[in-house]
């Protein structure tokens, strides 16, 4: 396994994690399954308070509280579930933070989050009342760090010119390359690590059958597939899309969404296959055109 340096921080963690928000229900099934992992290298597993209304944190939690210093959590906050539980409502002013993550660290059975991330942000928020919170949580040795989980260029290049975020979590993939216009070269300029989620492009680029994704119609998901596949070999498609967001010198690590024994021996699989060459990622690259960000620039 191959570890990286998140941003500026001192979190040290593995090219493949643990998206933890596709576990399921069963705490036993779960608990296996996230020790697997981690014995096999992965090292850092991401969930959020509001997957599963707290209890993807518990599950994490429970699983890890006997070998905390092993692993590195990251969660995220921002999204405020409804007094009736019919929703949630995005609130990131300072003092809710503050009341949240000690619900978090509750859940997690820890004094301490490795990584805690704003789970989204626009530019109509407090954005400094939001860095105070996530400063005074670091000066209070709740967070070792502090990141944000954002598609939105215009919000992205507000935190990296006035906070001292790590990392930003954010799709990307063969199907989805809006990062490239603007915020890749803009993170890995500031050494900012990015942790990119959807890589896979929801199966569709590890064969799940092919679908309208983005502004790309279903033939063009299928071109990128079959590109993907044809490096790849029968079978090990996940493999080269993963491989081509990871060639990124921005990206620190890949967060694959895990809920099967299955899927996480293919994300074990991954991490033992060799880069892709310039040669096969110019194929990649030339499959369809790049596609940018309409909203948000």
């Amino acid at each position: 396994m191959q570890y990286n340096r998140l941003g500026k921080s001192d979190l040290s963690v593995s090219e493949i994690s643990f998206g933890c928000m596709s576990l399921g229900t069963g705490h036993a099934d779960n608990t296996r399954l996230l020790h697997h992992a981690l014995d096999n290298g992965i090292n850092l597993f991401d969930t959020a308070d509001v997957y599963g209304k707290g209890a993807n944190e518990e599950t994490v939690g429970k699983a890890f509280k006997d070998m905390r210093q092993r692993v590195i959590i990251a969660t995220k906050v921002g999204n405020q579930w409804r007094a009736d539980g019919t929703g949630w409502d995005w609130n990131p002013r300072k003092d809710y933070i503050l009341r949240a993550v000690e619900e978090s660290l509750r859940r997690l059975q820890t004094d301490y989050i490795d990584l805690y991330q704003l789970h989204g942000g626009t530019l109509d928020d407090p954005i400094d009342e939001t860095i105070s919170a996530f400063e005074t949580l670091k000066e209070q040795g709740k967070i070792r760090a502090y990141g944000i989980s954002s598609i939105r260029p215009n919000v992205i290049r507000e935190y990296v010119s006035r906070s001292g975020i790590v990392s930003v979590m954010m799709q990307y993939s063969l199907l989805d390359r809006r990062p490239e216009e603007s915020c890749l070269e803009l993170l890995r300029q500031h050494q900012i690590g990015v942790l990119a989620r959807g890589s896979l492009a929801k199966g569709l680029l590890a064969g799940k059958e092919p679908d309208d994704y983005l502004n790309y119609p279903a033939e063009e998901v299928e071109r990128a597939a079959d590109a993907v596949s044809a490096l790849a070999g029968p079978g090990r498609s996940a493999a080269a899309a993963v491989r081509f967001v990871l060639h990124q010198p921005a990206l620190t690590a890949a967060v694959l969404g895990i809920r099967t024994p299955l899927q996480l021996v293919e994300a074990i699989a991954i991490a033992q296959t060799p880069p892709l060459t310039e040669r096969e990622m110019e194929s990649l690259r030339n499959v369809n055109k790049i596609n940018l960000y309409e909203e948000h620039r």
